[in-house]
């Protein structure tokens, strides 16, 4: 749970961004942060120190948690912490991970659940401990981040296919379930590579033959999440995807 909160909260105004890393999860929370959002950020283990100091250096405001989204109790006080000492969550971003490649024979049952768990189940018990209090207020935001896997299988990636085609069928379900009573749910599908230090440890070569221009920058994408929640209900956008001008799809 939180350091002490020393932050004044503008009413209305607190966003929860779950997987909130380095990269995209630390940029869409700087993006909402310069719209005057008090951010509430979370990941399982590492430093958020960095990103809630970047966040407060710039004029905002912001706590980070340690909690795992892969456990029912975890993620209900989170919750529950947030909205009794900060405010009302007005936005919550899901941007847990679980990229893992092994060839089918070789992924086993422990890896599989795992991945499941960080892509799916996660993405259940935070979108439902949302929907819950967003629902007594008819308004909220809920974004989910896809990837590729969300929309089709790849050579190695079943386990990580198999959580996120669960998570975007999960979002589907949550959009029209609660569009009618005023939450926006949307889901973001990444389709290419992303500046960051796991993809250049894994995709080497894209860095070397691709243009610069070529790789995605988490500030770009987080833009887009923040077109998100500010669309007019008359006008919401379920899904979008983003992709570098390079990628071929």
């Amino acid at each position: 749970m939180p350091a002490e909160i020393v932050d004044t909260v503008p009413a209305g105004k607190v966003a929860l961004v779950v997987g909130a890393g380095d990269f995209l999860g630390g940029a869409i929370a700087k993006r909402f942060a310069r719209e005057g959002y008090h951010l509430a950020i979370t990941r399982r283990r590492g430093d958020l120190d960095g990103i809630v100091h970047a966040i407060r250096e710039a004029g905002g405001t912001a706590t980070g948690f340690h909690s795992d989204a892969r456990d029912e109790e975890q993620v209900i006080e989170l919750f529950e912490c947030i909205e009794r000492d900060i405010g009302p969550i007005d936005v919550c971003v899901f941007n847990v991970g679980g990229n893992v490649r092994f060839p089918i024979a070789e992924t086993t049952a422990r890896v599989y659940r795992k991945v499941w768990e960080m892509c799916a189940f996660a993405a259940f018990l935070v979108g439902r401990e949302a929907a819950k209090r967003m629902v007594e207020r008819a308004r909220g935001t809920i974004l989910f981040t896809g990837a590729s896997a969300s929309v089709r299988g790849r050579e190695g990636f079943a386990a990580f296919s198999g959580g996120k085609h669960a998570q975007r069928a999960l979002a589907q379900s949550m959009a029209r379930e609660l569009g009618p009573k005023g939450i926006h749910v949307g889901h973001v599908v990444i389709d290419g590579a992303i500046d960051t230090k796991w993809t250049r440890e894994i995709f080497p070569d894209w860095f070397e033959t691709r243009p610069e221009d070529g790789i995605m920058q988490p500030e770009d994408i987080a833009e887009i999440y923040w077109n998100l929640h500010a669309q007019p209900r008359r006008a919401w956008t379920f899904e979008v995807d983003v992709r570098p001008y390079v990628e071929t799809w």
